[in-house]
């Protein structure tokens, strides 16, 4: 197969945005090409046009490639509950629930659905460009590796190392990686591609220069700085990112927004609409005082809702909330947030907490199914086209007050199950002046952002970097040819 293995020092490296760049400049060649990632530990997913569950950042990688989201691009997806267990999905479905050691017993017959993943994309496309999963050289891991070199090996792909220069120590990394691993991987590590990098690029050739006398292996090439590439973030390390300052408020105010950073908050890219809103800014709070001065405070979704629930009740947070609602102060529940919101959770499935009082701000009612539910719902808001997605195993039965997509709203506080609500252009606008018109802010939402249209030249920037910062040529002999041979050993390697 042709194809290439995007692997990273270290998560949040820019294995994915560099991976939707390679897809996004192969597909302007005319190139029919499809990302992969073998297993994915995330709790940003998406549900594809059939209804399975992927990683939110390969629904993303397919859209850079132009073709429609499958769940062979992501045939196993780890969804962490606590530090211990994780819901396994396969092929978009759930399978099973299991702690770290559990997960030993499944990679057998995890590794030829990745196997047969692979094989099917490979005979459709013409190239499959592959993502890795935290570094290659987590050697802990490596006996039972189906993502990265384990991968790499399998299939006889050729792998390029990306490097986060922002974080510092790059070239230790680079090196170490490298030299980490036993003979037979490296003999798959291409190269390098240094990401984020801010300065002359001249003060950097002495070190990347020395980088190939001591690997015998070339750096691909520099990777600039680029405010606002957060293109559906995988891993929460993106909400500490900085973001693009947005163009200031069309009336003579900002609107605030605090979103609840839970410990297993999941699509939290429900919130990137938000950010690109003129004159809105959004900041992720962990205590009370964060809530303070919201004029919008969210409860997002969240893979932990009875558990994450008893955080905010110990920080202090649930009754600032309860105060808030009480006062007429806008409060938003999404997903694991809206159940939240609800007047009491039975939940004999994610937590096995049995019945638990939740905030008591909607009359509402959740009771969580061992099947999860998995959609791509529409309906109206506002008076404005909604078109959404839903990943949830609690079932909500709404009691009362005015419908609200597919949940309901009191006042000033909203609760929905929907996920992606806020990307639709005319509902956030309509939502946002409801807000303002509950905070008394002099806010007016803009009539000039498309979402769609900002994700889209976002992927173009992307592709972008790739076609004006590395050596494509160099890339398309790795895609074409493999690996080279005879690729240096650099110590201490094992095997």
């Amino acid at each position: 197969m042709k194809g290439l293995l995007v692997a990273g020092t270290t998560s949040d490296a820019g294995k994915s945005v560099v991976t939707a760049g390679i897809c996004r400049w192969l597909a302007r060649q005319g190139v029919k090409v499809a990302p992969f990632k073998a297993q994915n530990m995330s709790l940003n997913s998406m549900v594809t046009s059939d209804g399975a569950e992927i990683g939110r950042a390969q629904y993303m990688q397919a859209q850079a490639a132009g073709v429609e989201p499958r769940a062979v691009m992501n045939p196993v997806l780890l969804k962490p509950g606590s530090d211990r267990r994780s819901q396994v999905v396969v092929l978009g479905r759930p399978v099973a629930e299991v702690d770290a050691l559990e997960y030993g017993a499944h990679k057998e017959r995890l590794r030829r659905v990745v196997k047969e993943s692979l094989d099917e994309l490979a005979s459709e496309y013409d190239v499959v460009v592959c993502e890795g999963a935290g570094s290659p050289a987590e050697i802990n891991l490596r006996a039972g590796d189906i993502v990265n070199m384990g991968l790499a090996r399998a299939a006889g792909l050729p792998v390029v190392v990306v490097g986060d220069i922002d974080r510092g120590g790059v070239f230790a990394s680079l090196y170490g990686t490298v030299a980490l691993l036993e003979e037979a991987d490296q003999a798959l590590i291409a190269g390098f591609v240094i990401n984020k990098f801010r300065g002359a690029l001249e003060l950097l050739e002495p070190g990347i220069d020395r980088l190939a006398e001591l690997t015998g292996r070339p750096t691909y090439g520099v990777l600039p700085w680029r405010l606002g590439l957060y293109l559906d973030s995988e891993d929460t390390l993106a909400l500490d990112a900085p973001r693009p300052d947005a163009r200031g408020p069309y009336g003579r105010e900002t609107l605030r927004i605090a979103v609840v950073r839970f410990p297993r908050i999941s699509n939290f890219t429900d919130l990137d609409a938000l950010n690109c809103e003129p004159g809105v800014v959004v900041r992720y709070a962990a205590s009370a005082g964060d809530l303070a001065d919201a004029d919008l405070v969210v409860l997002p979704g969240t893979r932990a809702t009875v558990a994450d629930l008893a955080w905010l009740r110990e920080r202090g947070m649930a009754d600032e909330i309860v105060r808030r609602a009480a006062e007429g102060r806008p409060v938003l529940g999404v997903c694991g947030g809206f159940q939240m919101l609800a007047r009491h959770i039975d939940d004999d499935v994610e937590s096995r907490a049995g019945g638990v009082e939740g905030l008591g701000l909607l009359p509402a009612r959740v009771v969580f199914r061992d099947e999860k539910t998995l959609g791509r719902p529409s309906g109206r808001a506002y008076g404005e086209p909604v078109h959404a997605y839903e990943i949830h195993h609690g079932i909500v039965d709404v009691e009362g007050g005015e419908p609200f997509l597919d949940g309901c709203r009191l006042d000033a506080v909203w609760g929905t199950t929907w996920h992606g609500a806020m990307e639709n252009d005319g509902f956030r606008r309509g939502f946002l002046a409801d807000v303002a018109r509950w905070a008394g802010r002099d806010f007016v939402p803009a009539q000039d952002v498309s979402f769609a249209a900002l994700r889209e030249r976002m992927m173009d920037a992307v592709g972008d970097l790739v076609e004006e910062h590395l050596d494509t040529g160099a890339l398309w002999r790795l895609i074409e040819e493999g690996a080279p041979r005879g690729l240096r050993v650099v110590p201490p390697a094992s095997g």
